[in-house]
């Protein structure tokens, strides 16, 4: 078919701000310990809910009243299924427990704090979880039924996250860590050996740290089913490698070694990437390559014999790992480039594995794994979207790598300008999308607003800058005391890499990001004025200042690490403070602001917009009522998305 030449920037795109606006968000998936139900959480708007499916039969929502969310840092850990119930957070930060069958959910904890991430002895009497209040974060033990008072398990650091209970109640891990460091800087593994009152409650008798220090990781610790051994994720060896710890014989083994990451930064609670088998001889993972999460497993009797399972080909990224106590299938939440994400399940066979496999083949247009057909079922319980679009329409993700300004590596992820019916002429206009974080990687996985700017005729380049994670400890770490260079000059030297090889014109470079990713929009438009025709800034910083007294606790000393503690490094941060600069910024720009946001306040774009005004720069400033860090209001998705697109078309299509 002949395409319709047309400028780029300008084709009808079959993706709208409205329908991206209704798509919802599936944050984690979950299997019952005694049955075949499935349980998920969806984010459909600003309300979570959860949606339990029981073998075959139709899937129904559990909750209708209640806010299923954990409010616990940037939250996660939103519930658990054991025993035919699910416990979750939900109104006035208070865990429920509610009967997968029928029934309502009634309050286990009382309402005070925040609770988040419940974990479920195995003889069902007990939950832990983690509780904050007024600024301490505990891990805390309540009965299921909620008829006693909670009471501190474990407390003495800054933060705590996954607990996970022994299958015969012995021990209790979990990971910990304290200010300044964030997770993945440094956390402890934390193996409390459990003894019980003669009221049967249980009690830490002994706690002690077996992995993890102020400089490595540790992420997931995970009991196999029969007790024997606690697998976990640390960083120890400079990349994120899956260990297990011998209980009984205090032996640890690494049991991955290729350099890649098997873990991911603990922004959230309840993350997972990896699960036992039934019989706990095999252990199912995800690793990162090159942005993409492709599904694994392993025999731990024989650890050096990995496969790679097929019949997921078509997924390049891989969430919320889920295995079925029951019967062994594996639920994730999963998607790629260019289908929306799904909740599905997999039967693995693990009894008859397939031949080793090293490595995927791939494809580096379109990072979909080629695999031949495979006979094990694949079930999809559940789609964000309507899927009605061709993937033909919609663009791939390319992973490429290019030559930063020092001469080392840089990666990201490139989306050439997409149309069934349309073509431009020369080089397109180019998004630069910034990530936030900064800890934090852009994955091959489904991106609707990537792919509505694509299909409008953009480029779009998704940079993951040295500072961010999937490439080894030491990529991670170049952005310590470097917040504000390695992010911009990646960025701008990416985006002088595509216009190099003409996928990009120089002349309409747009950077965009949120976060952390707005801070780089602003900080870029000050050190590099006219580089980029336009910004697109969310609720980015503008004062790092303001950032160390005014954001939440868990990123309260992220910038002693980023930039250096205060008072010692206040030349570094009014240096790297746009704000203290924006006199420089000459580019167009458009501010998008939540006004409840309590980890970037509005007080921050506030500044630079007043900035702006004075100096005549062109710009539009939008805050958002009712919305915080991030947008939940279908009516606020559907508002920005349009603005973005009409931004643009003003400022970069026809100027």
């Amino acid at each position: 078919m002949t395409k319709i030449t047309k400028a780029y920037g300008l084709w009808p795109s079959p993706i709208s701000a409205h329908s991206l606006a209704e798509s919802l968000t599936l944050t984690d998936v979950q299997w019952d310990t005694t049955s075949e139900t499935l349980v998920w959480h969806e984010r459909r708007g600003a309300k979570g809910v959860l949606v339990a499916q029981a073998g075959e039969q139709a899937a129904r929502d559990l909750t209708d009243d209640q806010m299923v969310r954990a409010r616990v840092g940037y939250g996660g850990g939103d519930f658990t299924v054991a025993q035919g119930k699910v416990y979750f957070a939900g109104n006035g930060g208070r865990l429920y427990q509610q009967d997968l069958v029928s029934g309502s959910a009634s309050p286990v904890t009382p309402a005070f704090g925040e609770a988040a991430a419940p974990r479920v002895s195995a003889d069902g009497r007990w939950l832990l979880y983690v509780h904050s209040y007024e600024g301490v974060d505990t891990l805390a033990l309540v009965d299921s039924d909620g008829k006693k008072w909670p009471r501190k398990f474990a407390e003495g650091f800054d933060f705590v996250m996954q607990p996970a209970w022994h299958p015969d109640g012995e021990y209790v891990a979990y990971v910990a860590w304290n200010h300044p460091q964030m997770p993945w800087d440094g956390a402890e593994l934390r193996l409390v050996t459990v003894e019980y009152d003669r009221d049967g409650v249980p009690f830490p008798a002994d706690t002690v740290t077996i992995a993890g220090n102020t400089d490595t990781s540790v992420f997931q610790p995970e009991f196999s089913p029969d007790g024997r051994y606690l697998a976990y994720v640390s960083d120890a060896t400079g990349w994120n490698q899956l260990y297990v710890y011998d209980i009984a014989g205090q032996k640890h083994t690494q049991l991955t070694t290729a350099e890649s990451d098997h873990g991911q930064p603990a922004w959230v609670q309840g993350m997972r990437v990896f699960g036992w088998s039934p019989d706990s001889h095999h252990i199912i993972y995800t690793y990162n390559l090159e942005g993409a999460r492709y599904l694994t497993q392993l025999d731990i009797r024989k650890p050096t014999k990995t496969n790679l399972l097929d019949g997921l080909g078509v997924y390049t990224d891989l969430t919320h790992i889920a295995i079925s106590p029951v019967d062994g299938r594996v639920a994730v939440i999963a998607s790629s480039a260019k289908i929306p994400s799904r909740i599905i399940t997999y039967s693995p066979n693990i009894a008859d594995v397939p031949p080793v496999i090293a490595t995927p083949k791939s494809d580096p247009l379109s990072m979909q794994v080629i695999v031949e057909d495979d006979p094990r079922q694949i079930v999809i319980h559940r789609r964000s979207s309507t899927e009605n679009i061709p993937t033909s329409a919609l663009a791939a993700a390319q992973a490429i790598s290019w030559t930063g300004h020092d001469g080392e590596l840089a990666y990201g992820l490139y989306y050439a300008p997409t149309s069934d019916q349309y073509e431009g002429i020369g080089a397109p206009p180019l998004i630069v999308y910034v990530h936030g974080g900064p800890t934090s990687q852009v994955m091959a996985r489904y991106y609707g607003e990537v792919q509505l700017f694509a299909t409008k005729g953009y480029a779009v380049l998704m940079v993951n800058h040295r500072g961010g994670t999937g490439y080894g400890r030491d990529y991670m770490n170049k952005l310590r005391g470097n917040w504000g260079v390695y992010d911009v000059e990646d960025s701008a030297s990416g985006a002088a890499y595509l216009a190099s090889k003409g996928l990009a014109d120089p002349k309409k470079f747009v950077i965009l990001g949120g976060s952390a990713g707005g801070y780089t929009v602003l900080q870029s438009l000050v050190s590099k004025p006219g580089f980029y025709k336009a910004g697109v800034c969310l609720y980015g910083v503008s004062n790092q200042f303001g950032l160390a007294m005014d954001t939440h606790k868990f990123e309260a000393h992220y910038s002693d690490t980023l930039l250096g503690p205060l008072p010692q490094a206040a030349d570094l941060y009014r240096e790297r403070s746009p704000l203290f600069h924006a006199d420089k910024i000459v580019d167009t720009m458009i501010v998008f602001q939540g006004e409840d946001d309590n980890v970037v306040p509005r007080n921050q774009s506030d500044a630079i917009v007043e900035s702006l005004k004075q100096r005549g720069i062109p710009h539009e400033y939008h805050v958002y009522a009712g919305e915080g860090h991030g947008w939940r209001k279908p009516e606020t998705i559907e508002h920005y998305h349009n603005a973005v697109i009409r931004f643009l078309t003003e400022h970069v299509v026809f100027a």
